[in-house]
Parts: structure tokens; C-alpha cells; sequence
């Protein structure tokens, strides 16, 4: 996911630190009464997206894992194996009467790059490929019609290669990947790779976003 150079700085920064601007939890306690919906993505790295869900009005609880694979509980280290067949993912839980999987859908396609296959950034696998797991039809057709529409408005200078399959399972990633930049904000992978997709994110979206987020 990162390489060895940040890894070992990494290494050398507390795991206590937070960043000064994201204090979204990852998880919020559902109101009763509230009936909610689940999308399950992958846009690459998960600790690179993560935040970004985290801080749409509606999403309840975002969390980092792995699916579209044939290995049951898979860990970390066998998914980077490239060898499962899992590709990281999130999956976000959502009251989809503030927040519509057409949102979710515009937002996953704005925090990654839908058309390189295998691959984001410096990160190259099928375990970091584009893709949409859909729970039911009408998550299906709204995808593929998204997909579409993205395609043919010339958004992008080469295809969608975004794989829109259904889901079968999730398997959530190990508690370390959990809520990563909130908590490890002032690391250096947070700090040069994920604090600019949460920036220019909440600059672009801003009137999706939490108003209970405090600096």
C-alpha cells in the first residue's frame, strides 16, 4: 500500500496522533427508527478514501475491509498477496433519506481514478481495482448508468474500467485500518497522500458534509 521509504517513517511517528481537522468517527449511533442502506466500494487504497466517506451528512458508519474474493477471512497480508482475488474496499452505511446512492456514486467516482486498471497511483494490484459490489437491481442499474453517462460526457480522457459486480461478502479489515487518518492524521502517508484527497474533497462537496465535524 505504501512504500518502504514511508513505511519506515511511519514507523517512527506515534500511532497516537490525530489529524487537526477530521474528527469524524467512523462509526455513529443509528437513531431508532432509522432504516439504513449499505454501498460496498473499492477505490484503491481504503485508508485513502475512507475519511472521505466519513465525513458525508447521512453515512453512519464507514468501514475499511476486503471483498470480491474466494479466501474467508482473509488478513492484510494475504490480500496485498494479490492472490484472493479481494480487493480493498469500504463499506458505508447510509440513511439513504439525507444521502442517495446517486451521492455515494458521485463521490466514489471524484476520490479515485475510475480508469486505470489495477491500479491507483503508485498502488498496483486487483486488490486496488475500481469497483462497485451491488447489493440489489437498483443499486446495479444506477451504477451502470452513472458509468455510462461518465463515459460519454468526456469527463475522462480514457474508459471506465470500474467493475460493477454484485456483492457476496465483506470481511472487515483488522482493527488497525480502522478510522486510520482520524487517528494517524500527522503520519507522513496521511499527511502527503490522504490530507490532499480530504481537502480538495471537502472543498468540492462541502455541502454534503457534516455539520457536526469539529476543527
Amino acid at each position: 500500500m505504501i512504500t518502504a521509504i514511508l513505511l519506515s517513517a511511519i514507523s517512527l511517528v506515534s500511532c497516537n496522533s490525530s489529524t487537526s481537522q477530521n474528527t469524524v468517527m467512523r462509526e455513529e449511533t443509528i437513531p431508532t427508527g432509522v432504516k439504513t442502506d449499505t454501498a460496498t466500494f473499492g477505490t484503491g487504497c481504503f485508508w485513502c478514501t475512507e475519511a472521505v466517506f466519513q465525513e458525508l451528512k447521512g453515512v453512519y458508519k464507514v468501514t475499511s475491509g476486503y471483498s470480491g474474493g474466494t479466501v474467508k477471512n482473509p488478513s492484510y497480508e494475504e490480500v496485498c498477496s494479490g492472490t484472493t482475488g479481494h480487493a480493498e474496499c469500504l463499506q458505508i452505511v447510509y440513511d439513504p433519506r439525507v444521502i442517495s446512492f446517486e451521492d455515494l456514486l458521485e463521490v466514489f467516482w471524484e476520490a479515485h481514478d475510475p480508469t486505470t486498471l489495477n491500479r491507483q497511483g503508485n498502488d498496483v494490484g486487483t486488490q486496488y481495482r475500481s469497483v462497485i459490489f451491488y447489493h440489489d437491481a437498483n443499486q446495479k442499474a444506477k451504477s451502470e448508468e452513472y458509468k455510462i453517462k461518465l463515459d460519454k460526457s468526456g469527463a475522462y480522457n480514457n474508459p471506465i474500467v470500474t467493475e460493477i459486480t454484485a456483492f457476496s461478502h465483506f470481511y472487515a479489515a483488522e482493527d488497525y485500518h480502522q478510522d486510520y487518518f482520524r487517528l494517524h492524521g500527522s503520519q507522513p502517508y496521511c499527511s502527503f497522500v490522504i490530507r490532499p484527497k480530504v481537502e480538495k474533497f471537502e472543498k468540492v462537496f462541502k455541502n454534503k458534509l457534516k455539520t457536526t465535524s469539529q476543527p
